[in-house]
């Protein structure tokens, strides 16, 4: 699953700025956005390549757990 970043004009030309959406392609994410706000206008899209490349990383607990446990045992 990818992260779509949206800017839409409601039908009423209300604008909102960064809707987030899931979907596996660009298409699958505007149906979804379209079922949530109807007749609206679609001004811009962007995946959002944060999300991508945050997943192959390691965490921050992760990376911070087995020093932590090193630390109990030494001092225990």
């Amino acid at each position: 699953m990818q992260k779509f970043c949206f800017s839409i004009k409601t039908r009423d030309g209300l604008p909102i700025a960064r809707l987030m959406i899931l979907g596996s392609n660009q298409e699958e994410a505007e149906r979804k956005l379209k079922q949530m706000y109807r007749f609206c206008e679609i001004v811009s899209c962007a995946l959002e390549h944060r999300v991508m490349a945050i997943k192959g990383q390691t965490t921050f607990i992760d990376g911070v757990a087995p020093f932590l446990a090193k630390q109990e045992s030494t001092s225990g």
